[in-house]
């Protein structure tokens, strides 16, 4: 088969419980390019089959069975949903390069929106010849950044492009037998979930690069950091401490967590409701969208889950019970019933 050409491809995961989150990915990506195409691994038969139906331009739909075997489905037994998924993501990314006719796949988390066309991003690629792209978490440089960067890793996966060359697939391959082998939702000294692995991919293997553009991998763990500017040609413009200006791309709208009452705790990690406000509620309002129909047509169920991402006991229960409700400022708890008052801040 031949390789298309000038078409970006990327490749993501969730099951139904995201699937809201999944389709606002891919009507953001379908707003800003022209030329994509996002191949989604479903986790479970309901999202595989109302993502079949829709049969969406840009869109390849694929169930989990296609690549899952025996080594997987007995960690996928053993691990919880969250860690299963990092398990995965290499997994996904190597499907997509070996059976379909691309040149590179750039791995998206599902909670990913874009605001600006991703070429942005592939022009300093495609600059640099890089087979590997990972993209930091950008901690702010203090006390609370270091220790999130000690917890987490330097690098974030979200944004994960891996062209199809000898060179890419050594670190793939490395990644992918890493993460089988280790996989869990607790921080030790050289290994968090999938993230840690990342941390020394630029000493050990040649053509990977580190992403410059602040635009790619705005998040709530750096958003602090940065001020609104301006909106220019429906793009956000943004700048950071020193004043440097710069085209948001995509958000990781990371560890937003619906409340009881219809209410949502958007944990933005910054006071600065301007900024955090045009981000936040027209992706609310849209997932709302979203959320309503698939409700109505397919009569799916979003209430609030107490979420593991964990499977050590402690740790999990932790997160089912406290971590919803941890608020830095009361700011970030929003009433969906009543977005237009924090439109009114804009």
């Amino acid at each position: 088969m031949k390789i298309d050409e000038h078409v970006l491809n990327f490749c993501t995961l969730f099951d139904s419980y995201y699937l809201d989150k999944g389709l606002a990915l891919y009507l953001s990506l379908k707003k800003v390019c022209d030329n994509f195409r996002l191949y989604v691994f479903c986790f479970d038969d309901v999202a595989f089959q109302i993502l079949s139906e829709k049969k969406y331009e840009h869109m390849v739909v694929l169930h989990h069975s296609v690549f899952e075997t025996e080594q997987l489905l007995a960690l996928k037994a053993e691990r919880s949903k969250a860690e299963y998924c990092w398990t995965c993501t290499p997994v996904i990314i190597e499907y997509v390069l070996e059976h379909y006719p691309v040149d590179d796949c750039t791995y998206l988390d599902s909670d990913l929106y874009f605001y600006a066309d991703p070429q942005l991003l592939f022009d300093e690629i495609e600059g640099h010849k890089a087979d590997v792209v990972i993209v930091p978490h950008r901690f702010k440089d203090n006390k609370n950044g270091r220790q999130m960067e000690e917890r987490n890793g330097k690098y974030c996966v979200q944004f994960n492009y891996f062209r199809k060359s000898e060179n890419a697939r050594r670190v793939l391959m490395w990644w992918k037998e890493k993460c089988l082998e280790w996989c869990y939702d607790i921080p030790e000294s050289n290994r968090m979930g999938d993230q840690k692995y990342l941390n020394n991919w630029i000493r050990d293997f040649k053509g990977v690069w580190e992403l410059k553009h602040l635009g790619g991998g705005v998040a709530p763990w750096n958003l602090e950091q940065y001020r609104f500017c301006q909106s220019e040609d429906e793009h956000l413009i943004m700048q950071d401490a020193k004043g440097e200006r710069f085209t948001l791309v995509f958000y990781h709208f990371q560890n937003v967590r619906y409340l009881l009452g219809n209410k949502v705790n958007i944990k933005s990690q910054t006071k600065d409701k301007k900024l955090k406000y045009r981000i936040y509620i027209p992706y609310l309002r849209e997932i709302e969208q979203i959320r309503e129909k698939l409700i109505k047509d397919y009569g799916l169920s979003f209430e609030p889950k107490k979420l593991q991402r964990s499977s050590n006991i402690i740790v999990g229960f932790l997160q089912r019970h406290f971590a919803a409700y941890k608020i830095r400022t009361f700011s970030d708890i929003v009433e969906l019933k009543n977005l237009e008052k924090y439109e009114k801040i804009l």
